[in-house]
């Protein structure tokens, strides 16, 4: 569906933003910018996908809350203590500093956060009963609401000592975020950032998660765009300037085929019990490059 081509503005109104400018004055030569790559056959966000700098304040203040818990996580996540502690540490921090775990009771979530282990993908429940060991791989995927606004990313946790080649894994993951990153150029393609991402990973003998990806976040958890990381260049949707988006590759040392826990109906786990890894970062596209909001 066509959708900046067919919403022309009064060029003396006000700007849809919401800055009190005259739409000419503010964003008439962005939406022009737009209509030009969809009129091609991009596929370009809606204007409820552009972040106003209001917006962008909010997010970044629930941002800091994001990364205080996850440094506080990493302050005290060791050998012997359960998953469980994890999710404790995460609702104390998160609501002493004035925000609420957005994880808490999501479409039926019954925890704070993540806490995915070795072969566990994604949406690892915290358990008393699931106690970190020695030699474990752990993602902790924290997420906030501060004021009605969204920040999301995660972090993995290497415990005691671990094996070399789960080690490699951890450190290409992270690796694999940042050189997305570095492909987050306005007015190119998440298809390229995806691509760079698989390449990466494939690069270095592993696979990619298909089936889940990352998501615009800001003033709702989940939002468009989805973010693939198997993707092609020159595909999926167009970056802009103001637009919020999660890069968080899943990474995985065998296959890339993965099944959920049908007792929890929300771990994810892969297929050959190898091992996966995930970072996850919120990045704002900016006018120049990128900013990342939340780690």
């Amino acid at each position: 569906m066509i959708k900046f081509a067919n919403e022309k503005m009064d060029r003396n109104a006000p700007c849809w933003c919401g800055s009190g400018k005259k739409y000419k004055h503010c964003h008439e030569a962005f939406d022009e910018k737009i209509r030009e790559f969809e009129l091609k056959g991009a596929v370009v966000p809606d204007r409820s996908l552009i972040k106003t700098p209001r917006d962008i304040e909010g997010i970044k203040a629930s941002a800091k809350i994001n990364i205080a818990v996850l440094d506080e996580v990493g302050s005290k996540i060791h050998a012997g203590m359960t998953t469980q502690e994890i999710d404790d540490i995460v609702y104390n921090t998160t609501v002493k500093m004035g925000g609420i775990p957005a994880d808490l009771h999501y479409e039926g979530y019954p925890k704070s956060v993540c806490t995915s282990i070795n072969d566990q993908v994604c949406h690892g429940i915290p358990s008393k009963d699931v106690v970190l060991k020695d030699g474990d791989i752990v993602n902790v995927d924290c997420s906030t609401i501060l004021n009605g606004f969204f920040s999301d990313s995660s972090r993995m946790f290497c415990i005691g000592n671990v094996d070399p080649s789960w080690k490699k894994l951890v450190d290409v993951t992270k690796e694999c975020v940042q050189i997305g990153l570095e492909h987050v150029i306005p007015w190119t393609y998440l298809g390229d950032m995806g691509n760079a991402v698989h390449q990466h990973a494939l690069d270095n003998g592993y696979s990619v998660v298909r089936e889940i990806g990352g998501h615009g976040c800001g003033l709702e958890f989940h939002e468009d765009p989805y973010v693939s990381y198997v993707s092609l260049p020159g595909t999926e949707m167009l970056m802009v300037p103001g637009m919020v988006f999660t890069i968080e590759p899943m990474v995985n040392m065998g296959t890339d085929e993965i099944f959920q826990d049908e007792g929890n109906g929300w771990s994810i786990y892969t297929v050959d019990g190898k091992p996966s890894a995930q970072w996850e970062i919120q990045v704002l596209v900016t006018e120049t490059g990128h900013e990342v909001l939340s780690y």
